[in-house]
């Protein structure tokens, strides 16, 4: 219908100056960050309980929607009896989110490259470390501030 003009990907066809067009992709990226992070986070969880479970259980389907179901729900009740969730959440999202993103990979890196490694790398491996000890240090204490004022 519309011939070679159309493009792979739907929002490269939208206006690349028109508001619209960028208040449709802010609401497209925001929508579906908020519908897969959950998902993406939770997803490992899941399937590690469906591999405690025996096979024949495990593959039906009614286990696949009620295990995540339960998951949801179990996350729903932590969220609004635990008073300080969020704040939890914070302070383990503050340490663990860099010490996997950030310290985690420069450090291993380092350990499996060893002495092969130019000095540029090790500089730029220390340097990305050092980044995510601070920014780790700096949000931990962040949060653990914000945890003590709220009691």
């Amino acid at each position: 219908m519309f011939g070679d003009e159309v493009l792979s990907q739907i929002t490269l066809n939208l206006p690349p100056n028109a508001i619209a067009s960028k208040i449709a992709l802010w609401i497209i990226s925001k929508f579906s960050l908020i519908l897969n992070k959950y998902a993406l986070t939770m997803n490992p969880l899941a399937r590690s309980l469906e591999e405690l479970l025996p096979h024949r259980i495990s593959s039906t389907t009614w286990c696949f929607m009620l295990l995540r179901t339960m998951l949801v729900l179990a996350t729903l009740l932590a969220a609004f009896l635990i008073p300080f969730f969020g704040l939890v959440m914070a302070l383990i999202g503050s340490l663990l989110s860099t010490l996997v993103a950030l310290i985690l990979p420069a450090l291993c890196f380092l350990r499996i490259v060893g002495k092969r490694a130019t000095s540029t790398q090790v500089t730029l491996s220390i340097i990305i470390a050092a980044i995510g000890i601070a920014s780790a240090s700096l949000g931990t204490y962040s949060a653990l501030l914000k945890i003590i004022q709220s009691y």
